[in-house]
């Protein structure tokens, strides 16, 4: 199996740097936190609870393409809301191979979790976000976990259902 390559992507609070990381360490990668390339902008203005437009976000999604390019040949995992198709389409035009780990979960369980963190990202902006999520589609280059399991099992599922599918292709 050639080293992934893989977007964890959702809305706020869904577990995305977790299950990120859990991916990245069960399969040697490096791991990056999208929101560490988000300009100081971009974090002020979510930090002050206004939702980011899209062209707020062209530049910052054109950085994480980057990444994902520069971490083609040895793989990669690094999370990015990715929330509409455009957005995924951006990453897939600077690393075609992208696989895309999309997680969801019920939105008190979301809001609970964003209640009781540290993040820029204010609670007001769940709503905001859960209103531009484009789900995942069939024909996109990936799929679909409820964050209801630990990020552990999700990293070991997604890693087995990556590998299931190498093999059938």
């Amino acid at each position: 199996m050639s080293p992934p390559l893989v977007v964890v992507m959702g809305i706020s609070g869904v577990g995305k740097s977790a299950v990120g990381h859990a991916v990245a360490d069960d399969s040697g990668v490096p791991y990056a936190d999208g929101d560490d390339y988000h300009p100081k902008a971009n974090i002020e203005k979510m930090s002050a609870g206004h939702a980011l437009t899209d062209e707020d976000r062209w530049p910052w999604l054109d950085l994480i393409g980057g990444w994902l390019a520069e971490h083609d040949a040895g793989g990669g995992v690094i999370s990015c809301s990715a929330l509409r198709r455009v957005y995924r389409d951006v990453l897939i035009r600077h690393a075609p191979r992208t696989v895309f780990l999309h997680l969801v979960g019920d939105h008190q369980l979301i809001l609970s979790r964003m209640q009781g963190r540290d993040h820029f990202m204010p609670v007001s902006l769940l709503e905001s976000q859960e209103a531009t999520l484009e789900p995942l589609e069939a024909d996109e280059n990936g799929v679909v976990f409820d964050v209801t399991e630990t990020p552990e099992r999700i990293a070991t599922a997604f890693l087995l259902w990556l590998r299931t599918r190498e093999n059938l292709t």
